[in-house]
């Protein structure tokens, strides 16, 4: 059994030198999938802090856990052994319903996938999660967030009339709209053209600089990472290196050292 730690006094240096409390981290996190000879360690004992209102990409060849990373952080699975927090939250220590409301309040979701509903309209899609936790929208907020991310004149649409950019500067939005302490993202620019793409890099990185949200990051692209401020690298379940200030060159060669290129 892992030894229980107060997060209330851990504390990082931020990307502006102050001191602050982590937005997630995990300790000694394992997560195994399987038993016995099948078994798969796919975290293995990582220790890893992400700062508040700080754009972390995570990196690493297939199989590395970085998505495991990820779904851990964001109660969308569970530790093996270890702990995970979000602020002063230890999610393990959350029943089933508890962790669903925590997800809802404190937590902003943007998949590859766009995972929109079809049959809802930009607006709806962007105003669901408020809507299944009985919240009602901050208005001026929601002027904001649909003013910021461009869609002013597509609410009314399905996302069926959507380019594939508009689609997921629909889910930025709807990441955005609860005012999320933390923002995962796994992939995002992953089913979209380059164009698109940096738009939806840019919306992201705008709402850790103007809106003081976390982002953490999935990606495999070294051009979406050099969008971020720090970049975690992960191989056979491990951090095998971080690197503030991530260009595509340098993580170009980072991966290499990896087996990623």
């Amino acid at each position: 059994m892992s030894t229980s730690i107060d997060v209330s006094t851990v504390t990082s240096e931020g990307h502006d030198g102050a001191r602050q409390l982590a937005a997630a981290r995990t300790h000694r996190a394992v997560k195994v999938y399987g038993s016995a000879e099948t078994a798969v360690r796919a975290l293995d004992g990582i220790d890893v802090v992400f700062d508040r209102a700080m754009f972390t990409a995570i990196m690493g060849p297939s199989g590395s856990g970085k998505s495991t990373l990820m779904h851990c952080l964001a109660g969308l699975d569970d530790l093996t052994s270890g702990e995970v927090w979000l602020g002063e939250t230890q999610l393990g220590r959350l029943s089933e319903k508890q962790l669903t409301r925590t997800r809802r309040e404190k937590l902003g979701f943007v998949f590859q996938a766009f995972n929109l509903v079809p049959s809802l309209t930009a607006l709806e899609n962007i105003t669901l999660p408020l809507d299944l936790a009985s919240r009602r929208p901050d208005k001026t907020w929601l002027d904001h967030v649909i003013e910021t991310v461009g869609l002013g004149q597509r609410l009314a649409h399905r996302p069926c009339e959507l380019s594939g950019g508009q689609q997921q500067r629909v889910a930025v939005a709807r990441a955005l709209a609860s005012r999320p302490e933390v923002i995962f993202a796994d992939e995002p620019t992953g089913n979209l053209d380059t164009s698109s793409g940096a738009e939806v890099l840019d919306l992201l990185r705008l709402a850790v600089r103007e809106y003081g949200r976390t982002v953490v990051m999935v990606t495999h692209d070294p051009v979406a990472a050099s969008y971020s401020e720090r970049v975690v690298f992960l191989a056979d379940g491990k951090i095998v290196d971080d690197m503030a200030g991530p260009t595509p060159e340098r993580v170009i060669d980072r991966m290499k050292s990896v087996g990623e290129v």
